[in-house]
């Protein structure tokens, strides 16, 4: 960041582009991706992949043709971030091509296919969309489609039960969850409504102990939000993405009103239904009991077992601080191991400086996305890109929760590391609609004006005023 002086007495904060950072981090990040796999086919084999040329390229041909994008399209973007979402990415790809070396399995080539759809995604989000505050006008549109896509996979043809949870959908040959979908509509939908409405929801109500709660009139937006959420674990039985919803749509508006009020009222709200639920719903107690008392689990009858918690609890503990190392461990004992359990996996092989490791990824991850939304000149860019950030960060927490049995386990993917397509396709439309606010926020202001007509909802300018001495 730059300061560069104006006209009179003014100052201006310019960002620069820094894609050249960014071109550097890349060649990082490639090398943690292509060096994974070829440390899991010396570790597994002995012997370095065959194919190690070609898949080499190929990830490299993906990240210079994402990295091009950027710096055409949007080049005052955050450098950080795709670099970082590459590494993970590829990492990912390297320990489910491990997992498949010692089963039968060809996850990785699947998920390096859908990758490159993501990828594709990631590169028509930034050509397609120019300025995110376009997405305000569909507020409504985007928030019904997000309601129909999550009641698909109830509809009675297409909709699809996996090991208990009805999330899933059938295309023709393709199976995929629209909930990944919906969680990305959604955000655009809380961020627009919440612009809209934010100044009745800051009213303060009754002062209870020091915290104003709000006013019983403007609950029906977090209600509604809480009906939701728990008729996602009632009839889908999916308490992941059901704790995914609800705690986005909570972070949204407290960041939109300040007011910890809703916090308080969101806490009790979720207490609440999650008592009842343990009440009421077979499903919903066993989570927590096999949560609360593992070994009493363990073999189990199916769908009421706690094998996998068990098997990860006991990887993490083989691994230790540095890991077995690829190939000396066997993380094919934990059931789904590619899927809802990778993170179990990284510790088993990586130990606790691995998942460590991932876990700062992850973090950078969530810092940018919070940065972007910190110097966002408009409140729908600030509210889009917190909702964004806030995606990651409770993904990765109901996940690593579950793993390391902090929480019950709830059926989460790790974004770009779990095999499964919707996940990583939706993950990447996220970071490109994350770096296309950066580089509304980051662009200089007079580029800003030339490129289009100033928003009528613009805030901040970054603009400096300096008081007396000499200019």
């Amino acid at each position: 960041m730059a300061v560069t002086p104006g006209t009179g007495a003014l100052m201006e904060f310019v960002h620069r582009r820094r894609r050249g950072a960014e071109l550097f981090l890349l060649v990082l990040a490639l090398a943690v991706g292509v060096g994974g796999y070829a440390a899991v086919g010396l570790g597994v084999e002995g012997k370095v992949p065959a194919d190690i040329v070609g898949y080499g390229g190929w990830l490299a041909a993906l990240m210079v043709a994402a990295h091009i994008a950027v710096r055409f399209v949007a080049p005052y973007a955050d450098p950080v971030l795709l670099p970082v979402v590459a590494a993970l990415n590829g990492l990912g790809l390297a320990i489910i091509h491990r997992l498949d070396l010692a089963t039968d399995h060809s996850f990785a080539p699947k998920q390096l296919t859908w990758m490159t759809v993501g990828v594709v995604l990631f590169i028509g989000t930034l050509v397609l969309l120019r300025d995110h505050r376009i997405l305000a006008r569909f507020t409504y549109t985007f928030g019904l489609l997000a309601i129909v896509l999550l009641i698909l996979p109830m509809a009675p043809v297409i909709g699809h039960q996996v090991y208990g949870a009805r999330i899933w959908i059938n295309v023709g040959p393709f199976t995929f969850q629209p909930g990944e979908i919906a969680k990305v509509l959604l955000v655009i939908a809380f961020a627009g409504y919440l612009v809209l409405h934010r100044d009745a929801l800051a009213l303060a109500g009754r002062r209870v102990l020091f915290i104003d709660l709000p006013r019983g009139r403007d609950l029906g937006p977090i209600l509604a939000m809480w009906l939701v959420s728990l008729g996602i674990l009632v009839f889908q039985r999916d308490l992941g993405s059901s704790l995914l919803f609800f705690g986005l749509f909570l972070i949204m508006l407290y960041v939109a009103t300040e007011r910890p009020g809703w916090v308080i009222v969101g806490g009790l709200l979720f207490a609440g239904g999650a008592l009842v639920a343990y009440r009421l719903f077979g499903h919903v107690r066993v989570r927590v009991d096999t949560w609360l008392h593992p070994f009493e689990y363990y073999r189990g009858p199916a769908g009421q077992n706690s094998d996998q918690l068990v098997e990860s609890m006991f990887g993490f503990s083989w691994g230790g601080l540095i890991g077995r190392g690829f190939g000396e461990g066997d993380p094919t004992r934990i059931p789904f191991a590619e899927s809802d359990f990778i993170m179990a996996a990284i510790g088993e092989e990586l130990g606790l400086t691995g998942v460590l490791a991932v876990l700062l990824l992850y973090g950078v991850i969530v810092e940018r996305g919070l940065r972007i939304a910190l110097i966002s000149r408009d409140s729908f860019g600030k509210l889009m890109a917190t909702g964004l950030a806030g995606v990651f960060a409770l993904q990765l927490f109901v996940v690593v929760g579950g793993v390391t049995r902090l929480i019950p386990l709830t059926g989460l993917t790790t974004s770009f590391l779990s095999y499964g397509g919707s996940s990583l396709v939706a993950s990447w439309v996220i970071i490109a609609l994350l770096l296309r606010i950066s580089d509304q926020a980051r662009r200089p202001i007079p580029d800003l004006a030339s490129q289009e007509e100033s928003s009528p909802d613009e805030e901040s300018t970054q603009v400096i005023k300096v008081s007396g001495g000499r200019g």
